[in-house]
């Protein structure tokens, strides 16, 4: 049975995801320098992961009887990842997707654990699903910073 408490986790998870999804789209049309084309390479296989994502959090929640966020207007009121930063280096953007990535790893726990408590096998396997994919994007983000 889902909680209140899963539930807004789900809308804050979809928020999350589609700002860093749409950051990551940004980063990809924005990123000059002699690394241009790995890196724009690179936050097209992202933001191309991030969507497909979005699709399955927001169905999750439709699943569970709830309508989903789906307007700027309420991705706004709910998500806690930063917009994107502008004029910024290549190593700067990566940094900041770094950060972003990391921010909604951690805060995947206490939704796992709630999903554990209530039995709920389909929303713990998306839920680790999205930790596996932050945490290998996080690594190979990091991996540039060295």
């Amino acid at each position: 049975m889902a909680t209140k408490g899963d539930i807004q986790a789900l809308k804050v998870l979809l928020a999350d995801t589609y700002a860093i999804y749409l950051k990551t789209q940004n980063y990809h049309w924005n990123v000059v320098g002699p690394q241009f084309h790995a890196y724009h390479r690179l936050f097209e296989e992202e933001y191309t992961q991030l969507l497909m994502a979005v699709d399955e959090i927001a169905e999750r929640i439709r699943s569970k009887g709830h309508m989903a966020p789906g307007s700027f207007e309420e991705f706004l009121k709910l998500k806690t990842i930063t917009e994107a930063k502008v004029k910024i280096d290549a190593l700067s953007m990566i940094r900041d997707l770094a950060e972003s990535h990391e921010k909604i790893s951690k805060s995947l726990h206490p939704l796992l654990e709630q999903a554990k408590i209530d039995d709920d096998d389909v929303t713990q396997d998306l839920v680790l699903e999205r930790m596996e994919y932050h945490e290998k994007t996080l690594w190979m983000l990091k991996s540039h910073l060295v």
